[in-house]
């Protein structure tokens, strides 16, 4: 693994400053909940990463960026060797940004100012600043990309919810997961609708769909990582991925350098 370029300081000192730079992180490195006074975009330009807030999980691969807002608790984790890229963004900048966390497409040029604005000492005055600005000009222009995943507040549906977190490859139909919860069908379904903006079926497939993420960065092949999600044969992974992440997983593992094959 490349030699660290910059040490991230423990989650627990983070309070008070919002750090920026880049360096290689270990598979499962993590970062407790916190908050920064200012915004903050994530950025993999190798491997992975998933952001917590109290509205749900985003995952990142190496062609997506996280934005964070300011103020808002969070937490991170990265999968396969990740060479990430943080970014603040002053808090009088951040209103031209969504109001809350999300997770945006990585366009070639948008990549590019990313890994320049963390590589480069400025040795002009004002060019942190002017690239900075660039980025916020491209991410004005992207929509935010499906991969969030919304978490429940009710008791009911985060009992659902944890159980296909524990296993996402779990194949129980939502009758037979509201029999666990004490809830009926109907009422779940209702439930997916009211409180996460989308039917169970969705949900379940984001959530594999970020699993399988995570077993193709680590280099697990395309039909292995089908099975581990719990899709029955390799062509519906494809599609679901393709659909969500907007590349096969072929593609995804071919562009990013990862050692996955069919």
């Amino acid at each position: 693994m490349p030699e660290a370029r910059h040490t991230f300081p423990p989650s627990d000192d983070l309070h008070g400053e919002t750090p920026s730079g880049a360096g290689w992180l270990p598979h499962g490195f993590q970062l407790a909940p916190h908050s920064h006074p200012e915004g903050q975009l994530v950025y993999a330009a190798a491997g992975a990463l998933a952001t917590t807030t109290d509205r749900g999980t985003w995952v990142a691969p190496a062609n997506r960026v996280t934005w964070t807002p300011p103020g808002f608790r969070h937490s991170h984790r990265f999968y396969g060797e990740t060479d990430v890229r943080l970014i603040a963004i002053p808090a009088e900048r951040c209103g031209d940004l969504v109001a809350h966390p999300g997770v945006f497409a990585v366009d070639p040029l948008l990549r590019e100012v990313l890994l320049a604005l963390t590589d480069r000492p400025e040795t002009r005055p004002g060019a942190h600043d002017r690239l900075c600005a660039v980025i916020i000009d491209e991410l004005t222009k992207v929509p935010e990309e499906s991969l969030h995943l919304p978490e429940p507040r009710d008791d009911r549906l985060q009992k659902v919810t944890d159980l296909l977190h524990e296993n996402p490859a779990r194949s129980s139909t939502l009758h037979e997961l509201g029999r666990i919860a004490g809830a009926s069908e109907r009422t779940l379904s209702r439930l997916f609708h009211a409180e996460l903006s989308m039917s169970f079926h969705r949900w379940r497939t984001v959530l594999r769909v970020q699993h399988g993420l995570i077993h193709l960065t680590d280099g697990r092949s395309v039909t292995e990582t089908a099975a581990l999600c719990g899709w029955l044969n390799p062509t519906s992974f494809i599609e679901a991925f393709t659909e969500v992440v907007g590349q096969t997983p072929g593609r995804y593992q071919a562009q990013h350098g990862l050692a996955g094959s069919r």
